[in-house]
């Protein structure tokens, strides 16, 4: 009995985390770009920034993706840190979803609809003639599992009920609230979802785990584990947020704070039984075993939004103490957000300037990728590759703002100036993303060459350090043609890119002797000829933006010459008239 208890509670569980993990992609694959989009549009407002982040973690089932975008938002200066923590609060509530899901349950034997889910789910995965459509049939098989994962945990936790040792022990462990608070942290710590943890609670209450003589003294113990889920999923994120942007941080320190916070205030409405009172008083069904799962979805929900009135009014003092608690060091100073001001377009001179100022910036952090990608790959350094995929996103947050604002930007009346000018910025951060996906994908192939324990040769090394040292320099001169208009400059990156052509040539003539003579494996080869080939990919793209700044130079001199002419033409004919 005990061997299936154990084996059906960690195999249901299993398949329940699986479950929700591919539901959740799915869900993201359908409306990941709609509800960035949303996400983004619908945030100006803090109410309405908390019922996006709800709807969003609804609809995508996941707390942490929707943190996740409220961070990249900040970092893109969409949000600020305030509306972040808006959105955080809101997701807060949006994830109770996941209880109220499970507490169908109680009302309908599950396994009927789920099993022909993960059928239909499977065919139209396999068989989908779209991504979308493919995509919507993960959700589908991701459901299918998730209850069945659910079932699964319901059979294994049955004779729970029969036991009097683990029902007097779970009635222990509730009747002390601090000691239940920190078991529900733990688990949830352990599981890495508080979605699980709210749904092996609710199974366990429902079958009667936590006694079922008195369903309000059910209640009543399974509250504080309810509140203890809500604080470890905030340390879950703090994890998460370890060695990321100083905005990930203050973001994740936010959401540990109100909510360990609200967990303490409501700590003696639960001693002195008032909490669980409210619960019964709102649920409009009687208590019983039927409905037990509801009064505990309930009891999650009404947390999590009375937490969010107490704290939204209040939001500013947060992020006042957040930024205090964690201040931005240095390294966080390229990371900062993109400035561009909207009412700076009806001046169309001043606004490409500041387009072009933040296109030099984005070089920086452009360079700052590479760096760390080759970095980590001749370190075998893991952290600097993290840091190179987490930059790389600063870049793409560039790209998309900095096209954002020059697509509007086009739609007024513009000199002739501005309007040869536009169009070379846009090619240029375009080819700026560019540098930083090969970045990324310098950081990825330094990945398996830690894996697999590779070795480079020492003569690969010096090469490596030689590639380093040209696209550094080529990146150099970029920043610096785009920041002065400095045609030399650019001259001087094209020269950096012809060395990177012929390096190519060399270094690969230089792998295959090596390879030859048994001087390096032909893994490590492999790997090092990757980063020749994205190295000199990356200096292609250079180029383009070299170039793209020669062609815009030269053609506003010529075109200022032709004005001149035009100019001298017409006062001379008004001379002689």
């Amino acid at each position: 009995m005990i061997r299936d208890m154990i084996f059906g509670t960690i195999g249901g569980l299993g398949l329940f985390l699986f479950g929700m993990k591919i539901m959740s992609d799915g869900l993201k694959k359908v409306a990941g770009q709609k509800m960035r989009k949303f996400l983004a549009a619908l945030t100006k407002h803090r109410m309405i920034a908390v019922l996006v982040g709800a709807f969003t973690t609804c609809l995508i089932q996941s707390s942490s993706a929707t943190t996740v975008m409220a961070v990249g938002f900040v970092n893109a200066s969409l949000l600020t840190l305030r509306q972040a923590l808006c959105v955080v609060l809101g997701a807060n509530i949006g994830t109770t979803f996941t209880a109220w899901l499970v507490s169908g349950l109680a009302v309908f034997k599950i396994t009927t609809y789920a099993l022909p889910a993960i059928g239909l789910g499977f065919l139209v995965q396999t068989l989908g003639n779209t991504q979308k459509r493919r995509n919507i049939g993960q959700v589908l098989l991701g459901f299918g599992i998730l209850f069945v994962g659910i079932a699964f945990m319901k059979d294994g936790f049955g004779p729970l009920k029969d036991s009097e040792q683990a029902q007097q022990a779970l009635i222990w462990l509730g009747g002390n609230p601090l000691l239940a608070v920190l078991a529900g942290a733990l688990i949830t710590m352990l599981l890495q979802s508080s979605s699980a943890t709210i749904a092996m609670v609710q199974i366990l209450a429902f079958n009667g785990a936590f006694g079922s003589s008195d369903w309000h003294t059910t209640l009543q113990v399974v509250i504080p584990f309810i509140l203890g889920d809500n604080i470890g999923t905030t340390i879950t994120a703090q994890i998460a947020a370890v060695g990321t942007s100083v905005a990930a941080r203050r973001t994740a320190l936010g959401h540990t704070m109100f909510n360990v916070i609200g967990v303490i205030y409501m700590l003696p409405l639960i001693w002195t039984g008032t909490f669980g009172k409210m619960v019964v008083w709102i649920t409009p069904w009687q208590l019983s075993q039927t409905t037990i799962m509801v009064h505990i979805a309930v009891a999650h929900s009404v947390f999590n939004v009375f937490n969010t009135i107490v704290f939204l009014p209040i939001i500013g003092w947060l992020e006042a103490i957040v930024v205090k608690i964690i201040p931005a060091g240095e390294k966080d100073a390229i990371a900062k957000p993109v400035i561009l001001e909207k009412h700076l377009l009806g001046t169309p001179v001043i606004a490409i300037d500041q387009a072009k100022r933040e296109a030099v910036r984005m070089a920086k952090v452009a360079k700052e990728a590479v760096n760390y990608a080759i970095e980590g790959l001749e370190g075998n350094d893991r952290k600097k590759l993290k840091l190179a995929i987490e930059t790389e996103d600063s870049v793409d947050n560039f790209q998309y703002e900095i096209t954002l604002y020059l697509t509007e930007l086009s739609r007024k009346e513009l000199g002739d100036e501005v309007a040869t000018r536009l169009p070379v910025l846009l090619h240029t951060v375009n080819d700026l993303e560019r540098v930083g996906d090969h970045a990324v994908n310098i950081a990825e192939i330094a990945e398996r060459k830690i894996e697999q324990k590779l070795v480079f040769s020492d003569s690969a090394e010096a090469e490596a350090a030689r590639l380093k040292k040209e696209v550094n320099e080529m990146l150099d001169y970029i920043s610096v043609a785009l920041e002065n208009d400095n045609i030399e400059a650019a001259r001087a990156a094209l020269e950096n890119e012809e060395n990177l052509n012929q390096m190519q040539i060399d270094f690969r003539r230089n792998h295959v002797r090596r390879m030859t003579e048994g001087g390096c494996s032909v893994e490590a080869g492999l790997i090092f000829v990757d980063l020749v080939d994205n190295v000199e990919k990356i200096g292609d793209h250079l180029k383009n933006i070299a170039q793209a700044v020669i062609g815009g130079l030269q053609w506003d001199g010529f075109e200022a010459k032709k004005q001149a002419v035009i100019k001298e033409s017409i006062a001379k004919q008004a001379t002689e008239e």
